[in-house]
């Protein structure tokens, strides 16, 4: 965590807290069963522990996005939502699924939420991503579309061929891309190249610019 904070202090990286799971073998991707309290600690221990290190370069927390099986929890179980939700410092965004329990229990929380597009994984037809770890690489090409479709006109064309609306509403949009990913610095800057063209065509100032990650 220092080294990271270090390395997004000198390039002018903005920090978030991706907070998972206690489950440190299965790297936060098996479902595990805590009470709503502890999800809430859970979420506070680990944002506290990110917060201590940004403190020490006099870096802002920039948000906190759920890591692995927490985030699909919170989309679809509200008490889990809520519970990670009261876990997050006020103030502090939260980057995930719209249109889910997730985005209405940060909404509740009165945290501002942030709609999440991924730039490396495939949709269901019911809008929810599919996780795959085993996943093929991507083409840059196809990379650069599906983002391209994501960001600019907030629909995805699912793993089924099927065209879904993402309801992103007037959000800021955050597109992720995964460092596990086979050819991931390719899927970034490719991800990249769509942001930038997509931030430059609306201005700085317009509505629901989109962020990588």
């Amino acid at each position: 965590m220092a080294r990271t904070v270090a390395l997004c202090k000198a390039h002018n990286i903005r920090v978030g807290a991706h907070a998972g799971l206690p489950d440190v073998q299965g790297f936060g991707r098996r479902e595990m069963k805590l009470s709503k309290e502890e999800h809430t600690a859970n979420v506070v221990y680990q944002v506290g522990a990110l917060k201590a290190f940004l403190d020490r370069e006099g870096l802002e927390l920039h948000h906190v996005k759920p890591h692995g099986v927490l985030y699909s929890m919170m989309t679809r179980d509200i008490e889990v939502a809520r519970a990670v939700c009261a876990g997050v410092p006020k103030g502090t965004p939260v980057f995930g699924l719209a249109g889910t329990l997730m985005e209405f229990a940060a909404m509740e929380a009165g945290l501002e939420f942030w709609a999440e597009c991924y730039g490396d994984v495939k949709y269901r037809r019911d809008g929810s991503p599919i996780h795959d770890r085993k996943r093929a690489a991507w083409r840059t090409e196809d990379v650069k579309s599906h983002v391209r479709q994501q960001v600019h006109e907030r629909t995805v064309t699912t793993d089924t061929g099927h065209l879904v609306v993402l309801p992103v509403k007037d959000y800021q949009v955050s597109v992720c891309c995964h460092s596990d990913s086979p050819g991931c610095l390719e899927i970034v800057r490719a991800a990249k190249e769509v942001v930038d063209e997509f931030n430059g065509s609306r201005g700085p100032e317009a509505p629901g610019n989109t962020e990588e990650l």
